[in-house]
């Protein structure tokens, strides 16, 4: 399968990965196999159970750098040794020069996926139990913030891979998701009796019809609308764009069919782990004294858990580059340099849209991608107005938002397994 990579400065392109909508678990998509041929002629087929090929080392298809995949030895593996069950289970497991970049990029997901499954809950939370407010006002964000968002985000992001290295880029887009968040529990929460204007939406509110309600609640919860952008934006960003750049530069193709449906399985896990996360904090508010916000103070334990999480992300970002991408056993160095000399073709909005619109299977992407978001908005409108009236206490929500999150990542995981 060929490896289809959009040049950086690709706006459209980024764009559209940017407009993904929520999902409840993520899992790569399935990747076609593709068999060794070896070209020895001692093969012979066996009349057992199973057939296999013998072949010579030097038989085997390396690299230019001579060094041997595993994906090229074990599909190329002759009969399975007289071990037992224990030497099968010792060959299956990768090399070190493969764990060494493939642990650290299971955990980056994984930490990346805990944080949105707590952030995906979050919002809904804040959005839906506000002041004036309820799950009608999704579609409203969704359409007049959050894409917006995403077109100038798509425009900053642009600039920043025309002028820095990738790994700047990184952090440059994850650090200042993460000083956010911590910054909406612990200051910018305990003052919205402040920053939100109601009095004065209740003024506007008399004079215009009563379908201006959405809009309204918009603008009289204005920082939770900005929360839940940022939320939705570390789903499209940091999981969806920046992770998946720099997992398909760090990995070869082969490595990809191997290993990128167990980092499925390890966000599924994430959502278990975060959703029950979600739960425990919720049932807090128990053990608290008088006079202390319940909600406030699940908050700051949620964003507070954020923080830690990314914190774990970007130091194991910072690892990879010190550790994976300087290794010659890990990563092809001549492919690197030559990357880092290759020069970037600079298109704007307008020549992009017409190359991407050129491509059919772009345009299959983009209309898979919007019949997504239609079906979801469809839906989720109706089902979380249920939730609020079922559980209009926020920590009440929360916790049955960790519990779902924790259910959809379990049966996920099992069906995935099967």
């Amino acid at each position: 399968m060929m490896k289809l990579k959009c040049p950086a400065p690709a706006p459209i392109a980024c764009l559209l990965v940017l407009l993904l909508g929520s999902t409840s678990g993520f899992s790569p998509s399935s990747l076609q196999s593709k068999h060794l041929t070896c070209p020895s002629t001692l093969a012979k087929p066996f009349t057992s159970t199973f057939k296999s090929l013998h072949c010579n080392n030097n038989d085997i298809h390396r690299n230019g750098g001579g060094r041997l995949y595993m994906s090229e030895g074990t599909e190329a593996a002759a009969v399975p040794p007289k071990g037992g069950f224990i030497q099968k289970i010792k060959s299956k497991i990768p090399p070190a020069a493969e764990r060494k970049k493939l642990v650290p990029l299971a955990l980056m997901f994984f930490f990346i996926l805990f944080n949105y499954t707590i952030l995906r809950d979050t919002k809904d939370v804040l959005m839906v139990t506000a002041k004036g407010s309820g799950a009608e006002v999704i579609p409203f964000i969704k359409t007049y913030v959050n894409l917006p968002t995403a077109i100038g985000f798509t425009a900053l992001y642009s600039k920043l891979c025309d002028r820095m290295e990738q790994k700047d880029v990184f952090y440059t887009c994850t650090i200042p998701f993460l000083f956010f968040f911590l910054a909406f529990a612990f200051i910018i929460y305990p003052n919205v009796g402040m920053l939100h204007p109601h009095a004065f939406v209740d003024k506007i509110a008399l004079a215009l019809p009563e379908g201006f309600g959405a809009p309204l609640a918009i603008v009289r919860n204005w920082s939770f609308a900005v929360f839940y952008v940022m939320a939705e934006m570390w789903g499209s960003v940091v999981a969806s764009l920046l992770f998946w750049s720099f997992a398909n530069e760090v990995t070869t193709v082969e490595e990809a069919k191997k290993y990128y449906p167990l980092f499925g399985l390890g966000a599924n896990v994430a959502l278990i782990f975060s959703g029950q996360y979600v739960r425990f904090v919720s049932t807090l508010r128990a053990g608290l004294p008088p006079g202390i916000d319940p909600w406030g103070m699940s908050l700051k334990y949620l964003m507070g858990a954020v923080s830690v999480s990314g914190g774990c992300l970007v130091a194991l970002f910072n690892y990879m580059q010190r550790k994976v991408l300087t290794d010659p056993a890990c990563v092809d160095q001549e492919k690197q340099a030559a990357k880092k000399k290759r020069k970037k073709t600079k298109m704007g909005l307008r020549d992009s849209a017409k190359f991407l619109l050129s491509s059919s299977y772009i345009r299959d992407l983009a209309t898979l991608v919007i019949s997504y978001g239609m079906c979801i908005n469809l839906v989720e409108v109706s089902w979380k107005s249920k939730l609020k009236a079922a559980y209009p206490d926020p920590n009440a929500y929360s916790s049955f938002m960790g519990n779902f999150s924790s259910a959809t990542g379990t049966v996920t995981l099992i069906m995935m397994l099967l």
